[in-house]
């Protein structure tokens, strides 16, 4: 496949080996990658010529989305977390060299357009920065150009937040960041930013990208996963569009929670690799998207958290899969992020075999599901539940998507005072064999709550237009408001 044949996101949809069921593409908070928002904060297509009368709409050229081929504009940022009063620097690619500005969004509730406009940067002069380095398949862009630094105001909330990169001539990128600080808060929403960087293949020009699934040949052509990169590197933009793969489902529990004023701080998963969140200073930890790559020093964080009291949400499926390690590049610290898989020494890199995942989550990664299929309520007249009107074996149709986790007898379940299980659902896999995902939850004995759906469509289900339900919402309340002895 030569370069000029590839289609964004295309080679992404192979490489990730995972099928996103909701066909989030590279805008999953604007519904499609043909919306953006004007300067009142609302979601319009972008290449409507409002000069007409409404009905008569014109498409004009417009805005388009960059591409990792051409490189129109793309970046990254110096670091991806930051509290208010410090700065993120910005590191840009411009060809053919031209100014550009970057808005600032923040994402949330805000009436159901996804997102807010927070700023807008200077205009700035855009240069075309130097190619990628490589080394055993390793792409690392540190060697660019510092492009504008965001120096962030006191008074800025925490949250997700997307830099969206547009050129005079008008094409766009977006880089995701967040802001976070120690405040002591009811949950803290951990966004999956390890995960993001395995999965992400940029350059996808059919040269040199590579993530820990693939890379390219000589020919232009993706190679499996005993070819792809044993390290990435975070000093590079996401490919395609600029946002990783399955951001989205992050962003759908953001606008849900900030909706019902649920009182959140924010990190990534590097922040509890480093030490650098203290966990007892929340009610309960949540993780709202697919979570696959977790470090040693990470789970040790987390199951300190559980055993000091502080509850555990996952929502999603095929949670702490792989091991992980991170290592310093020259722009700084925990920059490269290695996964040893079947390739080298070292440590296991499954984390099932030598610490199981369903030890510290109760339940683990059973594998992928080939067409969405129904949640069956298991236990039905259990607390989750209530006030959702789903009963004992009632079916919530399209639940089941994407990866499933299940129960595994065989496997040592974590120390508990209570388990049970809330959903148990047949599907088939890809060879036609039947298997089950379950739902599950747990008290340990320090009073906390482990909530795992055991599966990616329970984020989507709170807030993604064409996925929501009504049950899931309740039942993820019932939940978060105990959890944070709302009521």
């Amino acid at each position: 496949m030569g370069t000029d044949q590839i289609r964004r996101w295309e080679s992404g949809a192979l490489a990730h080996a995972v099928t996103d069921p909701f066909g989030q593409g590279p805008l999953p908070w604007l519904r499609t990658s043909e919306n953006y928002f004007d300067d009142t904060g609302h979601v319009v297509p972008w290449y409507v010529d409002h000069a007409h009368a409404p009905g008569t709409a014109v498409r004009i050229p417009g805005p388009r989305t960059a591409d990792d081929v051409r490189r129109q504009i793309k970046g990254f940022a110096s670091t991806s977390a930051a509290a208010p009063g410090e700065a993120i620097d910005f590191r840009i690619t411009v060809d053919p060299p031209q100014q550009f500005s970057v808005d600032i969004y923040r994402i949330g509730h805000y009436g159901g357009d996804g997102a807010s406009k927070i700023t807008t940067s200077p205009r700035l002069s855009g240069i075309v920065q130097p190619p990628p380095l490589t080394a055993d398949r390793t792409v690392s862009c540190h060697h660019w150009w510092l492009s504008w630094r965001l120096q962030i105001p006191s008074y800025w909330k925490l949250g997700a937040y997307v830099a969206v990169l547009t050129t005079v001539d008008g094409y766009r990128s977006h880089i995701p960041f967040t802001v976070r600080d120690s405040r002591p808060a009811d949950l803290l929403l951990v966004l999956p930013d390890f995960t993001w960087q395995a999965y992400n293949l940029y350059p996808e020009d059919g040269r040199t990208g590579a993530s820990l699934y693939h890379a390219w040949d000589e020919r232009g052509r993706l190679l499996g996963e005993s070819e792809a990169a044993v390290t990435v590197s975070f000093d590079r933009p996401y490919a395609g569009a600029g946002l990783p793969l399955h951001v989205g489902h992050a962003y759908d529990f953001i606008r849900w929670a900030e909706r019902y004023e649920y009182d959140l701080a924010y990190a990534e998963t590097r922040d509890l690799h480093a030490g650098g969140v203290d966990p007892t200073r929340y009610r309960g930890l949540v993780f709202p998207g697919h979570d696959e790559y977790w470090s040693a020093a990470m789970r040790r964080t987390v199951e300190r958290a559980r055993d000091g009291g502080t509850s555990l949400v996952f929502l999603s499926a095929n949670t702490m899969y792989w091991q992980v390690e991170l290592a310093p590049s020259p722009s700084g610290p925990d920059r490269l992020l290695t996964c040893r898989k079947r390739r080298g020494p070292g440590r296991a890199a499954l984390w099932r075999e030598s610490a199981p995942e369903q030890q510290l989550i109760g339940i683990q990664y059973a594998g992928r599901v080939p067409e969405p299929r129904p949640l069956i309520v298991r236990n039905g007249g259990h607390w989750l539940w209530e006030a959702t009107g789903a009963a004992e074996g009632d079916e919530l149709p399209g639940l089941v998507a994407g990866e499933a986790d299940r129960y595994f007898p065989r496997t040592p379940l974590p120390e508990h005072l209570r388990r049970i299980l809330l959903a148990h659902s047949p599907y088939e896999d890809g060879e036609g064999t039947t298997r089950h995902q379950d739902t599950s939850l747990y008290r340990a004995p320090s009073g906390a709550l482990v909530f795992a759906s055991g599966t990616f469509a329970w984020s989507p289900a709170l807030d993604r237009p064409g996925h929501m339900d009504e049950r899931v919402q309740r039942a993820t309340a019932n939940l978060l408001d105990r959890i944070c002895k709302r009521g």
